[in-house]
């Protein structure tokens, strides 16, 4: 390798690293606000929430890795442009697609590596994340007692006090409903004060009272009958078995949709579901109407040609005067049943119109997914050539211009991506064409970005501009368009 090429390489790997680090971190802050309200309250452990925001990140890498890779890119070719390091290579004859060579490298390896994140990491990180949340959304919040109102986090049991301290966490004034007889009794206990907390596992319920009394209502065999018992005491505890205070873990396997599985999978989805639409899509009415309309119907279903015509009508005539002669009770049995007949039919058609909608949906999701893998490596590379060009048109060190154009490029691909994949959900567009937009229109740009900076243009000149505004006026004057002052 060539000192020039280990030069560039490293100039590029730290701004990439730096890059990585800084725009993960910002996505990272994204998911934890995101998840905030599903963490405030539940008493979760470090291990667990750092689980989840590890898992969460790895939706945000399909998404980070282009900016990553233009902002790298802006960065490094942007110092070695206020350096003079660009203008001394190419004194020495280097041509700027010569001096991108080993970045171009680089930037390949990277583009390759996020196919393989968004392939296999992606998917089980997703299912990882479902589970976890489900999981914490099946727990229940922590017991926290507040001055006179009632704690219902427990099944079968109502808990009041009247204060709390907040440095000893002694409780005062405790009523306590315990409805967790099989048979239909209800304790209802009393006392001045005592502590109530939950074990280190939080699988039991530690209760301590003093100073009290206790109303138990038994029943007998019958529910009506019973009896009331009550006993003061002056030191009670008690030891209650509880659940959902603690995170349980829930098979995995449960949570299968398009974003948990790899690239292979979804193309058998895809198929399963392409033929589970074109049957559903070409199924004909005629079972449904012979089956739930016309079942008693001599007629049934027969083909309008003119051959049957005058056949159809005088069985519809003797139909007609069949049913004339029946008494009224059989012309309201007969109508019940049409009744029933088209109702039965109306469940039906929803029942099928509901299946292949969802299945349409599926397919349409399943569909997203696989070029979205296939896309990401590709915006990853067009980035990287939109960035190392403008970088070298702007010749401007420093984060301050790098991450203004990464900025705008980056919002400019967020609204055309989200556009077309919204699009593409709907079924407006195809996948291929929604999740690909982004691709055709940035190519083009990345395109004449690169022939710009290799032909040394002045885009970010503010004369450059008003010399073309100048030629622009001289056309339009030379060819009459506007009158000469």
């Amino acid at each position: 390798m060539k000192t020039i090429d280990k030069f560039t390489l490293r100039s590029f790997l730290g701004p990439l690293l730096a890059s990585f680090f800084i725009i993960m971190f910002v996505l990272m802050m994204n998911a934890v606000w995101r998840f905030i309200d599903e963490l405030v309250g539940k008493g979760l452990d470090l291990l667990t929430i750092a689980e989840l925001i590890f898992y969460a990140i790895a939706n945000l890498i399909p998404l980070g890795l282009p900016l990553v890779a233009l902002f790298a890119a802006i960065l490094t070719m942007s110092n070695m442009g206020e350096s003079y390091e660009l203008l001394a290579m190419k004194s020495a004859g280097l041509s700027l697609p010569r001096i991108m060579a080993p970045l171009i490298v680089v930037a390949g390896l990277f583009s390759i590596g996020s196919f393989f994140v968004a392939n296999n990491y992606v998917p089980f990180a997703n299912q990882q994340m479902l589970s976890i949340l489900y999981d914490i959304r099946q727990q229940k919040q922590e017991m926290e007692f507040k001055d006179g109102a009632f704690f219902n986090g427990i099944d079968n049991m109502s808990i009041r006090v009247e204060h709390q301290d907040p440095e000893t966490k002694c409780l005062h004034k405790v009523l306590i409903y315990d409805n967790r007889d099989a048979k239909g009794g209800m304790t209802v206990t009393l006392a001045d004060s005592g502590y109530i907390r939950l074990s280190d596992n939080k699988r039991f319920l530690l209760i301590t009272l003093y100073n009290g009394e206790t109303y138990e209502e038994t029943r007998g065999k019958e529910w009506v009958t019973g009896q009331m018992r009550h006993h003061k005491f002056l030191k009670q505890d008690g030891c209650i078995p509880t659940s959902g205070f603690v995170v349980e873990k829930s098979d995995r396997s449960m949570f299968n949709s398009a974003q948990t599985k790899d690239i292979n999978e979804l193309d058998k989805d895809i198929d399963s579901l392409e033929y589970t639409v074109n049957v559903v899509t070409a199924k004909s009415y005629e079972p449904l109407l012979k089956d739930y309309v016309f079942t008693n119907d001599p007629l049934r279903i027969i083909a309008p040609d003119s051959s049957a015509r005058e056949g159809e009508i005088r069985v519809v005539a003797d139909l007609r005067d069949s049913i004339n002669r029946r008494t009224i009770d059989d012309k309201v049995r007969i109508l019940n049943d049409a009744y029933r007949n088209a109702m039965s039919s109306s469940n039906v058609v929803t029942y099928d119109e509901y299946s292949s909608k969802e299945a349409l949906n599926q397919l349409y999701r399943s569909r997203i997914e696989w070029h979205r893998k296939l896309a990401l490596p590709v915006s990853v590379m067009i980035f990287f050539l939109i960035g190392a060009p403008l970088g070298a048109i702007i010749r401007r060190g420093g984060l301050g211009m790098s991450v203004l154009i990464s900025v705008i490029f980056f919002v400019i691909y967020y609204v055309i991506i989200l556009t077309g994949e919204k699009m593409a959900r709907d079924g407006v567009m195809p996948a291929y064409v929604g999740m690909w937009i982004s691709t055709y229109i940035l190519f083009p740009i990345a395109v004449y970005l690169t022939y710009k900076a290799s032909t040394d243009s002045n885009l970010m000149s503010g004369d450059w501009y008003y010399n073309q505004w100048i030629r622009l006026r001289e056309w339009a004057e030379a060819h009459g368009l506007k009158k000469r002052k």
